[in-house]
């Protein structure tokens, strides 16, 4: 595509005595294509562009063009308000506008509007505005819509206060959140030959771990995660005498998977202790920390829980309905890591399978086993 700028740019050119041929080369266009943008010079000059597009794949009506106007206006004004704009409410909205503007023109010049047929929004029309405008399609969190703005600005207050009074710098502050782990689910979506129409349905696995992740503001130390699961010893460990003990993670099991104030308590003592006192010594600073939390499960008296030689650990709580704007893991951490984890899990996969090729039942029956956690 052509930009309606470069289209006016060859044409004021070529008004001023610039062959085809040179055109041509300083747009990298074939001769038939700038040829073809002079024969229509005076439809392009009329093209007014709407605000915000930037490419034209091909001339359009004046109306089409205050059609996208209007839409996109519309579009902002809805955003502001908080509506939802969906696929389907902006066709409807560009029937009812285009309507519009057919019947001003029609009563204003007393003739029939040109574009007639413009009126149909087709999947075809959608996606090319969206390359014109620049629109895109985002995810609707429901937590960050209830958050408390006064809580979190008070909050922010009170912790820079807090860490300028002792002060902390970034490796002495960390971060603790909770997340939970679908291990066994699959991809809804994937690719499949051309002969094939259709994929197999399958019952999605909804075996569930939870993790609770931590690490501190630079980002150059993570603890060591507790893992909570629903079983203590699962049949792939006894297959395989698995020892525990030697995992990238504190295991714990409950039939609910949650992490509870014991287990985190044991993680506290056992695990984020020891971790950040030996880390702060190797690093030659000063044995003091803070821990940002949140979890309702966490007991508030955890300080109080903690070994007389971890109680350089202060432990900070968030206010409620603030975690979506002030919990750092929730910043990307928690979703980028579930990304990685699902990549991980495929490619040991794709290696596993090469060479011994079982059954997908067998394979995922041994994921736990095989991946991230050795």
């Amino acid at each position: 595509m052509i930009s309606m700028e470069a289209k006016h740019e060859i044409i004021v050119k070529h008004e001023c005595g610039v062959r085809i041929i040179d055109l041509a080369n300083e747009y990298g266009r074939n001769p038939s294509t700038i040829s073809t943008i002079i024969k229509q010079n005076e439809a392009i000059k009329k093209l007014q562009p709407s605000k915000f597009i930037t490419l034209i794949s091909k001339l359009r009506t004046n109306i089409h063009d205050k059609m996208e106007q209007l839409l996109l206006l519309l579009i902002k004004e809805k955003q502001l308000a908080g509506d939802s704009v969906s696929e389907a409410i902006i066709c409807e909205m560009v029937g009812a506008i285009f309507q519009d503007l057919k019947r001003d023109i029609t009563e204003t010049e007393g003739e029939s509007s040109q574009g007639g047929e413009g009126s149909k929004a087709s999947r075809g029309w959608f996606d090319n505005f969206k390359k014109r405008s620049g629109i895109h399609s985002v995810i609707r969190h429901g937590k960050a819509s209830n958050g408390d703005i006064k809580a979190v600005e008070n909050f922010i207050k009170v912790f820079e206060n807090l860490i300028s009074e002792e002060g902390y710098l970034p490796q002495q502050e960390f971060n603790c959140d909770e997340t939970g782990l679908f291990w066994k689910k699959m991809p809804r979506s994937m690719f499949i030959t051309a002969e094939e129409k259709s994929l197999l349905g399958h019952k999605a696995m909804k075996y569930r771990l939870t993790l609770a992740l931590c690490a501190n503001a630079i980002g150059d130390f993570k603890i060591k995660p507790l893992l909570v699961y629903h079983s203590e010893n699962p049949r792939a460990f006894k297959a395989y005498k698995v020892m525990k003990e030697k995992f990238q993670v504190l295991w714990r099991a409950n039939s609910k998977a949650w992490v509870t104030g014991q287990f985190l308590i044991e993680w506290m003592n056992i695990v984020f202790g020891p971790s950040v006192k030996n880390y702060l010594i190797d690093n030659g600073l000063p044995l003091k920390c803070v821990l940002l939390d949140n979890a309702p499960a966490h007991p508030p008296s955890l300080e109080d829980d903690l070994l007389d030689e971890f109680k350089f650990i202060k432990i900070v709580y968030l206010p409620p309905n603030t975690t979506s704007t002030l919990q750092p893991m929730d910043q990307q951490v928690i979703s980028n890591f579930k990304k990685l984890f699902t990549k991980h899990l495929f490619k040991q996969r794709f290696e596993f399978t090469e060479n011994t090729k079982p059954n997908i039942e067998g394979v995922l029956e041994e994921s736990l086993q095989h991946c991230g956690l050795s």
